[in-house]
Order: structure tokens, then sequence, then C-alpha cells
């Protein structure tokens, strides 16, 4: 952690008090490469947006040539670490308060900036106009308060998955996250400010204010201060958070002694809001008239968003401003009145980021030279703090935290992600078969697992780098950092969106990355691609030797059991590490005896004696065996039989996983082994490309735009997904519009026991979309 910055007693009085500690190096990350600034300022609010470009390590694999191969001990590729430059977001949240200390530390780490203009948006942005100005030296550029926030919400819409909930007060968890739509538009924004405004957005740059109210969080805030004479926003939620209504507001049943069956109205409805304070003798108390305001507003405002979302056939429905801030007595008030209002066909939906929008807007209106929009962003989960518990109840010093600061971060991505276009609905697409937010079992295994496997990570990222002094401190820091992140999610799952297993394997790398160990299993995967090698034309004549129908399963088998090397499965890495000599042979002996515990088999084979596949898109798993002697004998026999096959790699490392690099390399050399390949390569027949993922996991709808091209160009039928990360924790349940192979080892005993098997159980899952006719064995008879 780094050092705190104490504020001395001449702080001035408008800024934070001065016992309170600060610790901006850790918040205010990287300014010395800062580029761009934007400013939101709120009421009580600052929201600070800037651009910086990060320097990191990443893995780099360079084939020998021929000469330089003798001397270095007959390795098939190089690898080295080099430098890169990549562009970061980073958004900052904290109270007005504390704007003259975190003004003065930005302006003391400012470096290089070349910046002469910084762009502010929101209610402050004129009152701390001259302290902006004085301080940074640079002019403050206003924009329209409306133009960010819409800019903002469409950003955070495109570029961050699931961030969009449905706050359920009283379920297991209290979000529920929405699979982040292909297309946003048109949706409906209702911005609670002071007053509430309803905008309409129909694309990037076309929205329309259609409504609005005067009716809003200032008059909550305005009301609630004169009946409870409480002055603070804050203060007053709380109270409301513990008030009854019943008490001040007059139910139906007050009325009509129970239900009003012929209007459909229960006999808990409020039939009129501080209906019994003029009848009723009595002091009403502080907290149950300031939850009758809050409950009348609330209705008011989702009544006129009901209204309006009818009457332009809107179904999504976002809720934002000053008035909701998480707090989740708002959030289920407001969600309460759409569901009682539209009986339930419209969802109010809130944002993870919803604070941030219009410093995002603001910084997108002074970027746009540098084209952000034409990029796709990513959250980085190393550098960006997660959205908080809202309960009141739980960690109220974490609560009281994450109001005074909060922080996004998101890296430009180098290439544009969009969806697989052989999704059969890609508004429905969950990339994940299981959400630990909701299920608390899974939950606690699957943290305990990563925790439990945190010795083991550190020891490999020492290992990568032997000749770096400062290795084993980095490590260190690594395992504290993702140590905490772990604690974090297991307090507040949801701090990220949904949990999933992906989320946590891409945490880790994030935390890795953050550390400057950017393939900590390089060695490894280079000595395993030699070691395979060596056996592919042995390999590859047993194959020869056998009869068409034994070769099919001989190859299955052979996928299957390649893919049992994963040294992100710690029962597989305990054998690996103990055992060198574990081999191909050995890891077909793991596997279970027919039937599979998944086992289409029988459908597959019947296919195959069918007419050849046009193309086939195969995403491939790990190095090694698994891609050597499993992958490439299965794509080499599907090239044979005239299906062109492009084979999809991760764009950056993640565990044993193969990236495009090292495939490059490996296919190159195997097609000088193999004739089938090379023909191949040489034919355009056998295609690599690049997934746009860095993870061992795989989500289809973030998927590199260039491999959508050759999916589409290609008319691609068939989808092969191998691997227990890409097919049984993402998409497994995945409906394609074409046929689709799904195969995979399980390599953890409990989700073996979830899914009814055992350890090195099968799944070999393959599907044809309803109403495609099957393909039969009247076309082609199989030599």
């Amino acid at each position: 952690m780094a050092e705190c910055v104490r504020l001395n007693s001449s702080t001035s009085s408008h800024t934070m008090d001065k016992s309170i500690t600060l610790p901006p190096d850790e918040i205010f990350r990287n300014l010395e490469n800062a580029k761009r600034f934007a400013i939101d300022i709120g009421g009580s609010l600052t929201k600070l947006a800037y651009y910086s470009t990060v320097q990191h390590k990443v893995a780099k694999v360079r084939s020998f040539d021929h000469s330089a191969k003798e001397a270095a001990g007959d390795r098939l590729y190089e690898i080295s670490v080099q430098e890169e430059v990549t562009a970061r977001l980073h958004f900052i949240k904290f109270e007005n308060a504390y704007i003259e200390t975190c003004l003065d530390f930005i302006k003391d780490h400012l470096v290089n900036t070349d910046t002469k203009v910084i762009k502010a948006t929101g209610g402050g942005a004129h009152k701390f106009k001259e302290l902006i100005e004085r301080k940074l030296g640079l002019k403050v550029d206003k924009e329209d308060e409306m133009t960010c926030l819409i800019k903002g919400c469409n950003f955070v819409l495109r570029n961050i998955p699931r961030e969009a909930f449905v706050y359920a007060k009283h379920a297991d968890s209290e979000f529920r996250f929405q699979t982040t739509q292909p297309d946003i538009f048109p949706y409906l924004l209702v911005n609670i400010g002071s007053g509430v405004s309803i905008v309409k957005v129909e694309s990037e740059d076309k929205f329309e204010r259609i409504g609005g109210s005067s009716i809003g969080g200032g008059t909550f805030w305005g009301l609630g201060a004169l009946l409870t004479k409480t002055k603070r926003f804050d203060e007053l939620l709380q109270l409301a958070s513990k008030g009854q209504h019943t008490s001040v507001d007059m139910l139906v049943k007050d009325i009509y002694g129970g239900s009003y069956g012929s209007l459909g109205l229960t006999g808990d409805l409020i039939a009129s809001s501080f209906g019994k304070s003029a009848t009723a003798d009595k002091e009403f108390s502080k907290e149950d008239m300031a939850k009758s305001l809050l409950h009348m507003i609330s209705n008011d405002i989702g009544q006129l968003a009901c209204l309006y979302a009818k009457l332009h056939n809107l179904s999504r429905v976002y809720f934002g401003g000053f008035f909701i801030r998480g707090h989740p007595v708002t959030m289920h008030t407001i969600t309460y009145s759409i569901n009682f209002f539209t009986k339930g066909e419209v969802q109010a939906l809130f944002l993870r980021h919803e604070g941030y929008l219009g410093a995002i807007g603001a910084f997108l209106k002074g970027a746009e030279e540098d084209n952000p929009n034409q990029y796709s962003w990513g959250e980085n989960y190393a550098g960006s703090s997660g959205l908080m518990s809202v309960s009141p109840d739980m960690n109220p010093m974490q609560r009281a935290r994450s109001g005074t600061f909060d922080m996004l971060e998101m890296d430009r991505l180098e290439r544009q992600l969009v969806n697989l276009p052989l999704l059969q609905d890609p508004s429905s697409y969950i990339p994940d078969t299981m959400d630990l937010t909701e299920d608390a079992l899974a939950r606690e295994y699957w943290l305990y697992c990563f925790e439990e496997a945190l010795d083991g990570v550190v020891k490999r990222a020492v290992a990568s780098q032997p000749d770096m002094p400062q290795a084993a401190e980095r490590a260190e820091k690594f395992r504290q950092k993702y140590r905490h992140k772990l604690q974090t999610l297991r307090h507040q799952p949801f701090a990220y969106g949904s949990l999933t297993v992906r989320s946590l394997l891409d945490t880790r790398e994030h935390c890795l990355n953050e550390f400057n160990f950017p393939d900590p299993y390089s060695k490894i995967k280079q000595k395993e691609n030699d070691i395979a090698l060596k056996y592919y034309q042995k390999a590859m004549k047993s194959l020869e030797e056998l009869t068409w129908e034994e070769r099919q399963f001989a190859l299955v088998r052979g996928v299957l059991a390649g893919n049992v090397f994963d040294w992100g499965a710690k029962a597989v890495s305990d054998v690996l590490e103990s055992d060198p000599e574990f081999g191909f042979e050995e890891a077909k002996r793991q596997l279970e005896e027919r039937p599979w515990l998944v086992d289409s088999y029988d459908q597959w084979l019947e296919r195959l004696k069918g007419p050849p596949h046009k193309c086939a898109l195969f995403f491939v798993d790990n190095s090694g065996v698994d891609i050597i002697l499993g992958v490439i004998p299965f794509v080499r026999e599907l090239l044979s039989r005239g299906t062109e096959v492009v084979l999809a790699s991760n764009s950056g490392p993640a565990l044993n996983d193969v990236t495009n690099g090292e495939l490059q390399i490996l296919t190159e050399r195997i097609a000088a082994m193999d004739p089938v390949i090379q023909a191949g390569l040489r034919e355009d027949r056998l295609t690599l490309v690049q997934s746009g993922s860095s993870s061992p996991c795989l989500d289809l709808s973030r998927l590199d735009k260039v491999l959508a091209m050759v999916v589409r160009e290609r008319q691609t039928d068939l989808v092969i997904i191998e691997g227990m990360g890409r097919a049984i924790h993402t998409n497994y349940y995945a409906m394609l519009s074409c046929e689709s192979l799904k195969m995979a080892v399980i390599k953890n005993s409990w989700l073996a026991d979830r899914l009814g098997g055992k350890l090195f159980s099968v799944v070999f899952k393959y599907e044809v979309p309803a109403g495609k006719p099957s393909q039969n064995s009247a076309a082609l008879t199989p030599s």
C-alpha cells in the first residue's frame, strides 16, 4: 500500500477533515502519463476522468531461424519479454470535500501533459471553475450535461458486459445482471437529479427529452429537510430505510376495510401519501415521514416512466442520477413502482457505473479526435474498486469508504470485439454456465479453490522470470492484491457484475499483468510444445493404420486426452509437477470409458458418414500435447474430408492456453512434416485467426471482428469448442445456428460431482439446431 498523505490543519474548511488520510497515489494511477482530462461535478460528488498511456510487459514468441536453431538446443521458438504501450481510461469518484487536495495532487504529479483544456460538466462545474483553472493551469471548457450523460451511457452499455442490473431486495443476490444487448438502442433514460428528465435515446447521437417532472431528488431532499430537520441527503435516505410508511400513508384497507376487488386494488396499496397525517392526532417519527416521502416521489417517477415507455413503445428503461446513487431503498421503491404500473412487463434497470456517465461523456467529447468509439474497451478488474454493497447493514465501514473514493479503469483493446455471427439469438446469449452470485455453495467452493491455487501461481510467476531480481517481490504484491480481490468478492460477489469462474480467472490475469507477469506459463508451454512435436509423425502413422471408424474414435479420444494437459486444473498440475514423464498414453488411460457423462458420439459418427461440412471453426485450448497431438490430427481429418478449417486461438496468454503467435509457429513446423497440413495452409483451406480473447474461457459475444468476418465469408457450418473453460464453464448451454461440437474432460472433482460424474469424466456434446435437416450417410461413403 502506498504511503498515505495526511492533510495538515491549514487545509481550508470546505475541503476534507484533517483527520482523514488519503492515499492519492493509489487512486490517481499513472498520472505521469496522463494525456487528457474531463470532470463532472455534482452537488456532492466529483467524478474525474483521464486518459493515460500504460507501459507494460508482454511475452512475444519468435521462431528460431535454421542457423541459430542448433545453438538454441533444438528449441522451436524463443520467448522474449517486450515493453508495449497501451491506452487506459481512469475514472475516479470522490466527495467534493476532497476536491482541493485531489487537484493539488494531480498538479504535483502531472509531468508531460500537453493538455491545455479540461472538459467539464455537471452543476458544480461553474462553482469550481476558478479553483480548477488556478490549481491545474488548464482552461475549463463546459459541455452540455445531458449530451455527456447519453454519451457515457452508450459507452458503458457497449463496452461493459453485465453493466445493467435489476435490483431484487429480498433475493439471495441483491443484483440480477442483464445480458448486454447487441443493439443497445432504443432505450429510455430516466435521469433523476433535482428534477426528472426523461430522454428517449435512438442512436449514438440522436436523443430527445420527451418529458420530465419538477418532482425529483431535490423535492425529496427539500421536503425531507422541512419534515425531519435533516439536511444531509444520505442521512435522509438512512432514515427512510428504517421507517414504516404505513404509519403515515393511508392505505386502501384504511378506507375500504380491505382490498377493493372490483378495481383490482389490494388492501396494502397506498391510497393517499401522507393521508393519515391530516386526521391522526399524534407525532410522526422522522423515519416514517422520510419513508412515506420516498415512496411518494418514487411512485410518481415510476408511473411517469411507465407512461412514457408505453407511449413510445420502449421496453428498456434505465434509471440514473443523484437520486439513485446505488441506495437500496431508492432502487427498491422504483422497482416496486415499475412492476406495479406495468404488471411486470417492464423492468427497472440500473447501471453499475451510473455515477460516471457524465464524466465519461465529457471525456469522450474531448477525445473525439482519437476516435475512442472505434475501439472496444474492457474493464480492468485489477484497477477498479467494483460495486460496493448497497445494504446499509453490510460492511458499514466499506460503505462509508466507497462513498469517499471509487475507481473504474478500462483498457483499450487492440481489436474491435463483436458477436459470433453464428449465435442463434445474441440477445439471450449468456456465456457463463454458472452464476456464482446466485449459487452460494458454488461461490464458496470456487473462491476457496482460487485461494488455494494462489501459492502455485506465485511460484510459477517467479519461475517464469529467473533473471529478474525483483520477480519475487512483484509476485508477492500480486498475491496480496489478488487475495484482497477474492476477499472482496466473498463479501460482495456482485462487485464486477455477475461473479463467475470466468471473471475469477480474468481478474487473476489482470492482477498478474498489473505486476508485469505477462505469461507465467511461457517456458512450460515452450517445453511441452517441443516435446509433443517429436511424437507428431509417430502419432500420425498410428492413426493411418486404423480403419475409418476406428480412426474417428481415436481422433476424438486424442482431443480429449490432449485436453487433460491443463495447468489451470489443480488435479492435473499436481500430477504434471510430480511426474514430468506423464504423457499422452497415460492421459488416454485416465479417460472414463464409454458411455461418457455426456455422450453424443454415435450421432457424431453417423454425421461423419454424410457429406463434409463446408467450414469448421475450432476454438482451441492448451499448448503442447493438446494442440499438437489432439487438435491438429482432428483438423487434418476434417481437411482430408474436404472441410475448410478456421483455428481460433487466444490473442493474449492465459494459463497454458496456446496463443495465436505460438500456434502460427507450431503450424508452420507441422506443415514441414505433414503434406496435408502444408496443402491446407497453401490452398488457404486452413486459416489461423486470433479470437480477441486473453482468457481461459470464451465469450462468444466479444470476439475479434476479423474472426467474425472470416466466419461469414467461409459460410461456416460447424463450430467446435474444446476445453473445460470454453465448453463447460462457458458455452455449455450456448445455442448456435449451425452444428456444434463441445468436447471437454472434467478435471475438477467438485465440478464433476455437480454434473453427476467423476474426475476425468468426458463431455462430448454434438448438437444440431432445431429445424436443421439431419445429414445422413446416403451422400458419401467413407473410405
